[in-house]
């Protein structure tokens, strides 16, 4: 699938979260006032993933403030997850996509540069997506370090 933009109705996923529940794009509208945000990332307790991880942490009161629910998701399996979130007390969901469907119909998987080779795997991918279910944001390829920050900024959260 290719990358998602602006405007465009968002894929609808259902996902096992590492807490037992499950998650869903219509949930988390629901459960929202403005929209959610859902980043995809490709393997829980790595360096780049956990600064990430710990960027929306630090970061999710202002983003519930501003009205957006956050979801986390990886293709790791539930015990990587669980360790992942007790180890940096991650306050926000975490899903499961191993079979990667999720993030190949939201553009997060394929073919990506991985130190000068062409290799597939997860995109580092933000989406925001509206309370109508379009998405308001699409940010692929993005670096660990400072997006949080950045997307802050595009939401209006930071001046």
């Amino acid at each position: 699938m290719s990358e998602l933009t602006a405007g465009q109705k968002a894929p609808d996923f259902t996902l096992p979260t590492d807490q037992g529940t499950e998650v869903s794009l219509q949930g988390l509208l629901e459960q929202s006032e403005k929209g959610a945000v859902i980043y995809f990332y490709p393997k829980a307790s790595t360096p780049g993933c956990t600064t990430e991880a710990c960027d929306f942490r630090d970061s999710l009161n202002s983003l519930k403030s501003a009205g957006y629910a956050v979801v986390g998701i990886s293709p790791d399996k539930m015990p990587a997850l669980a360790k992942f979130r007790e180890k940096q007390e991650l306050n926000f969901p975490l899903a499961s996509d191993p079979e990667r469907e999720v993030m190949s119909a939201w553009g997060a998987y394929g073919e990506k540069n991985s130190y000068g080779r062409l290799v597939k795997g997860v995109i580092r991918t933000t989406v925001v997506v509206g309370k109508d279910g379009k998405i308001i944001l699409a940010k692929y390829r993005v670096r660990a370090k400072g997006h949080v920050a950045r997307l802050r900024k595009e939401l209006g959260i930071d001046q």
